[in-house]
Order: C-alpha cells, then structure tokens, then sequence
C-alpha cells in the first residue's frame, strides 16, 4: 500500500454506565497503533446514566494504513467491498461499524458498537471517484 487514499480516520464508541471504561477503550484501541491518544467526553443518556464518549482521529499516513490493516483483517472485508456504493456518502465518507465485544477479544469482526468513519481522498470530491478510490484501497489489503 503505497498511498493511502484517505484524508483521516475517525473512530468513536460509547460506553454506557454498566460498562467498564477501560475494557471499552480497550476494544476501541484493538484499531489503535500503540500508545495512541483516545479523547473522552462525558455525556448523559436520557434518564441521567452516564455515557463516556471515546473517539480518536487518525491522520498520520502510517497510523491510518495501521488502521485499515485492523480492518482489512474482519473476515467479511469481500462484503464490504461488494458494499462500497452504500458505505460512501456524497460527503465522500466511507462508514463502517465493528463489534465491540469482538474487539475487545482483539477480533475483528463488523458488528454494532465501534464506527469508522473515513474521509476519503477524491479529485475531483464527487462520490463516485471516492468509491473507486475506496474500491482500489481494499483491493490492496
């Protein structure tokens, strides 16, 4: 992978009050390099339970090819491909979601719990050039 045609990689989850943070930034961190900075923010659900808000931005070149490596590594990454026009928005995001509780096993594995949200390089910014552009990338994993 010699380029990576992706402006950044965003990824979030939430960790309700019967969670225990450190086992969720765990899961979050399966996608991670080593050491990387996980931001936090409180947050209230509607009848007043805490909800902690974990996210990190990745944007340095190597970390996000660390990233899709993660991803690349889910065994249903066929289907994603097969899924690319309705996993890139006219905003030339590429989403995609992962199961926590698989992460925090160190699988990968798509799912509910952990989103991705990749902003994907295209010139000129039209989806469809995003979504070829997507589709190269994950031939290349």
């Amino acid at each position: 992978m010699s380029s990576v045609p992706f402006h950044y990689v965003d990824l979030r989850t939430f960790c309700y009050a019967t969670e225990d943070d450190k086992r969720v930034e765990g899961a979050l961190r399966t996608f991670l390099p080593e050491d990387y900075p996980v931001e936090r923010a409180q947050s209230e659900g509607h009848y007043g339970d805490r909800i902690i808000v974990l996210s990190a931005r990745v944007e340095n070149a190597d970390d996000i090819r660390h990233v899709l490596t993660q991803v690349a590594s889910a065994s249903e990454i066929d289907a994603v491909r097969a899924e690319l026009d309705d996993r890139v928005d006219d905003n030339c995001s590429f989403f995609l979601t992962f199961d926590k509780q698989a992460a925090f096993g160190g699988d990968v594995e798509r799912g509910d719990g952990i989103t991705l949200r990749a902003k994907v390089e295209a010139y000129p910014a039209k989806r469809e050039k995003a979504v070829e552009n997507a589709r190269e990338l994950l031939e290349e994993l």
